[in-house]
């Protein structure tokens, strides 16, 4: 068994440790990393109140000063990338194509996003009034941030959706509290450090490590909290701010699927499934989780994701294009894929590959592909979140719109055809927040697109105007220039303002326009 490196982490800058600590592990070799501090709830409110501290100076600088510090630390996370992906790598489990890809790259490109649409997304909005009360007056909306933004991160990409949320906080003036998930908190230290190295103040962002007594806590003490992860903890979370009416934005579980039609590129459908159903071990919010293919072509795509399945490497991760599958992240979620194919296996389902967990050492699942399943099981309706692909056949695009729409969930969806006009039809039908036509999981790296799910799959958006409005406090201001000494509808009342006021009334609403009358 290879030595590993036993990590040392200078928490001192977060509160430290009451002597209560966690384990990291590497779950590709199943050894411990590190061992960090447990924080409680007073060590997190230390942790806020220097946050807010910091954060007055902080918005208080213009975008260009904040954007400076974005770009240097994107070109850090370039000349660090190696490290990075290391680290990503040792506590996550993936594959370093993965670790680069999302975790470095697509972070990189949200520092340059960010940095330089936030001035644009937050300026002063001019609004034209309709009302005869306030005509002559200026109407302006604006941005101001919160304060404290608590970033509650999950462990399948500890930096792009963890260090990624608090990139638009950041330029919108709050500061940060991050807690990553006690499975992997070492990337979020490791951007704490690259932060402070390219000129992020002191306290601007800070990482609360520990497990769920310090979330809950970063939820009572946060002015906002941003959470990815489960559906089940996104609840507890929202529950818990309502105490306060803590603003929240949750993204959370999905059970995304995939629609082949009958005159799609079974070639590109086939690639795109295995690789976005079997990316990052499967372990992606929006992974294909379920397909759906029409009858005519329904053997020949099985065929191919059965051929393209089998030729996949799963391993430890080592260097550049080593092994295409990397290890299961978090130890319950073995138990969550096995409960789920035994369910599908016992009403019927087959295992055309995999199906069940890998030799070790460390903890990987087989790809496995499933067919014969329907929504009578588990893995067609429950966030399975693995390297799993169950395909159904349908009769027509009706049936599979039908199943695609049959769930608690609403994050990501893709149907595949050669009539790009009928896909984006049934992509409008789908219930889903997202969808791609001949595409899969794409979408999320178009910035300016919002991306946020309907039903369980979570509350608010991340990326476009939205993604960095959401962590700012919405402010109107009205300011009359010119003014008579008293306006009409001010006392006293006399006959004559009132009979004026109710005719100026009657003749601006007492009457439909033109084109609306006989509708309906």
């Amino acid at each position: 068994m290879a030595t590993v490196e036993q990590k040392t982490v200078d928490t001192s800058r977060n509160g430290g440790g009451d002597g209560r600590t966690f384990a990291v592990e590497n779950p590709a070799t199943g050894e411990t990393i590190s061992h960090l501090p447990d924080m409680d709830a007073d060590q997190v409110r230390e942790l806020v109140a220097r946050a807010r501290v910091a954060q007055k100076d902080w918005a208080a600088r213009s975008f260009d000063d904040r954007a400076a510090v974005m770009y240097r630390m994107r070109k850090w996370m370039i000349d660090n990338r190696d490290r990075v992906a290391r680290t990503v790598m040792e506590e996550n489990g993936k594959t370093r194509e993965d670790a680069l890809l999302a975790d470095v790259f697509i972070t990189a490109d949200a520092l340059g996003f960010w940095a330089k649409k936030a001035a644009h997304y937050l300026a002063d909005e001019r609004v034209r009034s309709h009302s005869m009360f306030t005509l002559g007056r200026k109407l302006v909306v604006r941005y101001r941030p919160r304060g404290v933004v608590g970033v509650i991160g999950p462990w399948n990409y500890p930096i792009a959706n963890c260090f990624g949320d608090a990139i638009p906080a950041l330029m919108a003036g709050n500061a940060v509290v991050m807690k990553p998930s006690e499975v992997t908190p070492l990337s979020s230290l490791l951007v704490e450090e690259g932060l402070r190295e390219a000129g992020l103040p002191g306290g601007v962002l800070l990482v609360a490590t520990g497990t769920g007594e310090t979330g809950a806590a970063l939820v009572d003490e946060a002015d906002m909290i941003m959470f990815t992860g489960s559906t089940r903890t996104g609840k507890k979370i929202m529950a818990r701010a309502a105490e306060t009416l803590t603003p929240v934005s949750l993204e959370l579980g999905g059970k995304d699927p995939m629609i082949v039609l009958r005159d799609a590129d079974v070639e590109r459908a086939a690639n795109t499934a295995v690789y976005w159903g079997m990316a990052n071990g499967g372990q992606i919010c929006q992974s294909i989780e379920r397909v759906y293919v029409e009858e005519p072509v329904y053997d020949e795509f099985v065929s191919k994701v059965i051929e393209k399945t089998r030729a996949l490497r799963q391993g430890r991760p080592e260097g550049a294009g080593s092994v295409e599958v990397g290890a299961v992240t978090f130890a319950p979620q073995v138990e969550i894929i096995e409960r789920h194919i035994r369910d599908a296996v016992e009403k019927g389902a087959r295992v055309e590959l995999g199906g069940k967990p890998a030799d070790g050492p460390g903890r990987f699942f087989q790809p496995t592909v499933l067919t014969g399943v329907d929504h009578s099981m588990e893995i067609m309706t429950e966030e399975t979140f693995g390297p799993t692909l169950p395909i159904m056949k349908v009769r027509d695009e009706d049936e599979a719109v039908h199943y695609a729409n049959d769930t608690r969930y609403g994050l990501n969806s893709s149907v595949f055809t050669r009539d790009v006009e009928k896909g984006e039809r049934i992509a409008r039908e789908l219930s889903a927040g997202n969808a791609c036509v001949n595409d899969a999981l794409v979408n999320y790296g178009a910035t300016e697109l919002p991306f946020g799910g309907t039903h369980e799959s979570g509350i608010g958006v991340r990326h476009g105007a939205q993604g960095i409005q959401k962590y700012c406090e919405v402010q109107s201001v009205l300011v009359t220039r010119f003014a008579p000494k008293s306006d009409i509808y001010m006392y006293p009342y006399t006959p004559t303002k009132s009979r004026i006021v109710e005719r100026l009334s009657v003749l601006l609403y007492g009457r439909v326009p033109r084109r609306f009358r006989g509708r309906g």
